[in-house]
């Protein structure tokens, strides 16, 4: 499961192997444990890139937070002390680029034929241009954080009422803020470094995430309900530092970024396939589950103006976009 798959990849290529030192050497950033598929499946691409540059791009990366949090990361990124972040769009990113944080509106997306259809297509095109506008190097396909869950320490969530007042952990993100203000709990941002720590002291509550990271950061030692209410899908978009990346021949390029989006759609698949598994395996650490029908919290938004608050946010193309997969918000 995701707290061992891959546990022993990292680093797993020998520089010995090659004669000489690496001519472009970028870090990467992750915000996740080492054993999460993002880092396991970016370290198959950077052995990848490795192997077939003859040694001269290599990739390394930084799992857990080792680089800082996520603000961070993200500065380092900006200034060029980190060539490379795996970045939610809907995290700390949407502080600079608001449009990026789109796919996050809550309950927009039922299933991942919809959250594929999207980011593969046209909303994803939309979203890469944004991006770059802001100043980024960006790869074409985003990597699956998966369908957020709330768990929680106090009660488990069956309707909306059930959050009203709920000390809640949230990335730093208006739209994570505002989704769950506007289901009546009392969200707490803070970078997820600090959400263990968070909970077991008991600062909040609540915290929200997919089954894989619930899993691989221990979630389950400190809370005891788990409710699948899918709320929100995320994933990361693959950055890279403008200025390094214009460093690099095309060929390199080339070959760096077939890797990644390579690396990209394997790390998709495992991430569905273990979020699919986890449940059992979950249960059995102790957690409580219980299924939520999304029906009565998507109407407290519509009712709450939280969708048309956001429309008026990211203006009728990118919602046009988003609504073409997901349907009719609000």
């Amino acid at each position: 499961m995701a707290g061992t798959v891959g546990a022993g990849l990292i680093g797993a290529v020998s520089p010995l192997k090659y004669a000489r030192a690496a001519e472009f050497v970028f870090k990467l950033g992750t915000d996740v444990p080492v054993t999460h598929p993002l880092n396991v499946h970016a370290q198959k691409a950077a052995d990848a890139i490795r192997e077939q540059t003859n040694g001269r791009v290599e990739l390394r990366i930084f799992a857990n937070n080792q680089l800082g949090g996520q603000s961070d990361m993200l500065s380092q990124l900006r200034s060029g002390a980190l060539e490379c972040f795996a970045l939610s769009g809907v995290n700390v990113l949407s502080t600079i680029i608001p449009t990026a944080s789109i796919y996050g509106l809550g309950f927009a997306f039922s299933d991942y034929p919809a959250v594929w259809r999207a980011m593969d297509g046209a909303l994803g095109k939309h979203l890469r241009s944004q991006i770059e506008a802001g100043g980024f190097a960006v790869l074409e396909r985003i990597w699956d954080n998966g369908f957020r869950q709330v768990t929680t320490s106090v009660r488990p969530i069956t309707e909306p009422k059930d959050l009203q007042g709920l000390k809640i952990r949230v990335p730093i993100s208006a739209l994570w803020t505002s989704l769950f203000r506007s289901l009546g709990a009392a969200p707490a941002s803070l970078n997820f470094s600090e959400v263990y720590s968070a909970l077991q002291t008991k600062v909040v509550d609540a915290q929200e995430n997919p089954l894989v990271t619930i899993k691989a950061a221990k979630i389950f030692e400190v809370q005891k309900y788990c409710s699948m209410t899918n709320h929100m899908w995320d994933g990361w978009w693959f950055l890279i530092n403008r200025r390094a990346w214009a460093r690099i021949p095309a060929d390199l390029q080339e070959i760096f970024a077939k890797n990644v989006n390579a690396a990209c759609l394997n790390e998709r698949k495992e991430v569905e396939r273990l979020n699919a598994g986890l449940r059992e395996d979950l249960t059995s650490q102790g957690l409580i589950f219980n299924d939520v029908d999304p029906a009565p919290f998507k109407e407290e938004l519509r009712k709450s103006g939280f969708y048309q608050e956001w429309r008026k946010k990211f203006g009728d193309e990118a919602m046009g976009l988003l609504e073409a997969a997901t349907g009719k918000l609000g």
